[in-house]
């Protein structure tokens, strides 16, 4: 039995999970959540294993019709989410019942929102995930972005919903998207092949997004870098964050849907913690970027994902009460 209809898509929804990571060393896109910390929250919230399927919005969310009771919760950028045509809270567990619409309007900040549902989003399973790849034209609903008139139905949770409704991230664990920050980046492997001066501008001045950035990468507009021996490398391994740099001088952020190699010189790659504070941007914002070096970014993760250890405890806990 269906659990939501979709009236409207919004400008682009997919279903997605935390990715096909192992399938990479046979050329598979990694795919999965752009802001995989918010996503990871968002199931905690409903009450699932932090890879159940969940939807994406970007920019422009969704209108669903419920037909059936369930929970939700609805974390990353704040589209301005609505339940009946009444403002509801994010982060935040969220009862729903047969006959409810929940609507979006005005994107304040950040760009795209995870809305997870107690059981998770019933779609199967491709190389091990649910995410979508649109390029691929798998995974997720028929391998595409949500259309009017699609039908999608969630699993069976382990919780009662009384058990889940209103539970809530503290307002000091919740990301800030409206901050201007920068983006910490490790510098290599190739770093040293850009001039002096390129590499100052790289690391002091600021960046872009362009309009051609998308799920599989960001490009950036600003100041033009220059190669000393050229852009070409022997190409080798990529993953979301990588910065490469191609023969026109202008730097790209590979992103959750990008390939597994690639041919331009890397200057640099964003540290994980700092990936889901990237996803959040959208074109027109500005980046500039910081480097840190490996053991602060590892000290950064640990903070991050010592947060979603103990939220997950909590999770076991209440599962153990039911």
């Amino acid at each position: 039995m269906e659990f939501m209809k979709v009236i409207k898509p919004g400008l682009l929804t997919t279903i997605q999970d935390l990715g096909r990571p192992e399938h990479r060393v046979f050329g598979v896109s990694a795919s999965g959540a752009m802001d995989s910390f918010s996503f990871r929250i968002a199931n905690i919230l409903a009450g699932n294993e932090e890879n159940a399927a969940a939807l994406e919005a970007t920019l422009v969310g969704p209108h669903l019709v419920f037909q059936q009771d369930g929970v939700m919760a609805i974390t990353g950028g704040n589209l301005s989410p609505s339940l009946n045509n009444k403002p509801i809270s994010m982060w935040k567990a969220i009862s729903i019942k047969k006959g409810d619409e929940l609507t979006f309007g005005r994107c304040l900040d950040g760009c795209r929102s995870y809305i997870a549902f107690s059981g998770g989003i019933d779609v199967p399973e491709v190389m091990g995930s649910r995410s979508t790849y649109i390029r691929g034209n798998y995974g997720g609903l028929e391998g595409r972005a949500l259309k009017s008139g699609d039908s999608l139905m969630v699993g069976k949770s382990i919780f009662h919903y009384k058990d889940l409704n209103g539970r809530r991230l503290r307002p000091i664990d919740t990301p800030n998207f409206e901050t201007i920050r920068p983006v910490r980046i490790i510098l290599g492997p190739h770093h040293q092949e850009f001039t002096e001066d390129s590499l100052n501008k790289f690391l002091n001045e600021e960046y872009t997004l362009s309009n051609e950035s998308d799920r599989m990468g960001y490009r950036l507009s600003g100041p033009q870098l220059e190669h000393i021996n050229g852009p070409d490398i022997i190409s080798d391994f990529i993953s979301m964050g990588t910065v490469q740099v191609p023969g026109n001088g202008y730097p790209i952020i590979h992103m959750a849907d990008c390939g597994t190699s690639g041919g331009y010189t890397k200057i640099g790659v964003v540290i994980t913690a700092d990936l889901s504070f990237l996803g959040q941007r959208k074109p027109g914002d500005k980046i500039v970027f910081q480097p840190i070096n490996i053991e602060e970014a590892h000290h950064e993760l640990r903070i991050q994902e010592t947060l979603l250890s103990e939220l997950s405890l909590n999770n076991e806990m209440i599962a153990k009460l039911t």
